[in-house]
């Protein structure tokens, strides 16, 4: 029997627990290791920053749909990892052995970087739901006090759509409440343009998003490093192509909602040989780490090059598709080994992303994420809002089911060109 554990539990541990309970057999364990005992559907964050969402609707507890299917789950922080004898150490003392560990942590969140920046600080996020709830806090307080805000994205950060996001709902809501005229909005980002998005831009995404700021009256300023933040002001170095400051704004604000950079959770950072300077696992093609051969990951949690060096540095986001096909990889990885067999399957990651704009939304569909793609397509319309409603709904559904990708979605997607695996060379062949 195999011992499998799946540190977190999030858009990637959950399925992954699930798809390795399927593919499995039943002799081997699988256990998830998780800080807290909660789910949480991270892309409804920016509706709880505006109080469209509650906490109770986007999160369930995680351990009765996890023990229906037959796999075991600790809400504990793991505190070290001792990958030489293959143990991970908790935060009470407790400790558990593994064969097979897969790494689905998220990230951590690097406001530290920016003197004055995040919920200790000045500004608020939407990283996560208790993030959220005190954004929707701040926000109250904007609401009854108009003024000046700010949203963006610190130097560093690699996941600018909640950004655009979360703008494009605030500048929504205070539409609807007839105060949008009392608040002027910036937005702030390392991005080297409007719609490059840590991806190189998808499709028209630079003439859209920017379209789309200028019909809501929201300036910008790019290639962004926020240096400091203050009550009531940010300080902003704005870069020209070549790296090199060409001014410095100070900005005042009454609410502001930056984004981080993000480095790999400190447990994992601190192993030994796995982790590049960031603290992102590094891993190969199949998903896992040259050193460590028993250990994979997936996720915002591994390393990802930059698709391109820009001016201010900007990283590549990892999508949730694109997590669900690095999962998927693992397990198969792992099924194969367990065979005695050496591991072969790789993730396409491809990336199918839904942003909502309040009113509005953009999708997007890049195959593979990063460049050179053969598919590159960004729309925009009310359809990707309801969609975006839809796929919260059906996300969360499919979480309490157990089913990391029903037959209907498989088949729905794959005749769309969009699968989750690599065809291997002998496929390819003769294709």
């Amino acid at each position: 029997m195999a011992h499998i554990v799946i540190v977190g539990a999030g858009t990637g541990g959950m399925p992954a627990a699930y798809e390795a309970r399927e593919a499995l057999g039943k002799e081997h364990k699988i256990t998830v290791i998780n800080a807290t005992d909660t789910f949480q559907f991270v892309p409804s964050n920016p509706w709880v920053g505006v109080g469209w969402r509650k906490r109770k609707d986007i999160t369930f507890p995680i351990r009765p749909y996890l023990e229906k299917k037959g796999i075991h789950f600790i809400a504990k922080p793991v505190t070290r990892i001792d990958a030489a004898n293959n143990r991970l150490e908790l935060a009470d003392s407790q400790s558990v052995d593994y064969d097979y560990l897969i790494l689905t942590t998220g990230p951590k969140l690097a406001f530290d970087e920016v003197p004055g920046s995040g919920p200790e600080g000045h500004t608020v996020s939407v990283c996560t739901v208790e993030h959220a709830e005190r954004a929707y806090e701040q926000y109250q307080r904007l609401l009854a006090n108009p003024g000046k805000v700010i949203i963006g994205a610190m130097q560093g950060a690699s996941c600018f759509g909640p950004a655009y996001e979360y703008a494009m709902i605030l500048d929504t809501d205070l539409r609807k409440r007839r105060i949008r005229d009392r608040v002027p909005m910036t937005f702030v980002t390392s991005e080297p343009y409007i719609g490059h998005l840590g991806l190189g831009g998808v499709g028209d995404s630079k003439g859209m998003m920017e379209s789309e700021l200028r019909s809501r009256h929201i300036k910008w300023i790019t290639n962004a490093k926020v240096t400091k933040v203050e009550a009531g002001n940010m300080y902003i170095d704005e870069h020209n192509d070549n790296g090199e400051v060409i001014k410095q704004h100070v900005l005042e604000f009454t609410y502001s909602m930056m984004l981080p950079a993000f480095r790999g959770v400190d447990a994992v950072a601190q192993v030994e040989g796995l982790c590049n300077p960031r603290g992102f696992v590094i891993v190969d093609e199949v998903q896992r780490s040259p050193k460590y051969r028993n250990i994979y990951a997936a996720g915002v949690c591994i390393a990802i090059p930059p698709v391109e060096q820009t001016p201010v540095p900007t990283g590549a986001p990892k999508t949730g598709y694109m997590i669900e096909t690095m999962i998927t990889a693992i397990v198969h990885n792992i099924e194969e080994e367990l065979l005695g067999q050496q591991p072969t399957h790789k993730g396409t990651w491809n990336a199918i992303c839904l942003a909502d704009m309040g009113d509005s939304g953009a999708a997007f569909v890049a195959l593979p994420q990063i460049p050179p793609r053969n598919v590159n397509w960004f729309k925009k319309g009310y359809w990707v809002h309801l969609a975006k409603i839809a796929f919260e709904k059906y996300f969360l559904r499919k979480m309490k089911k157990g089913t990391s990708e029903p037959i209907y979605e498989k088949y729905v997607l794959k005749a769309l060109g969009i699968k989750r695996l690599k065809a291997k060379e002998k496929e390819l062949e003769h294709s």
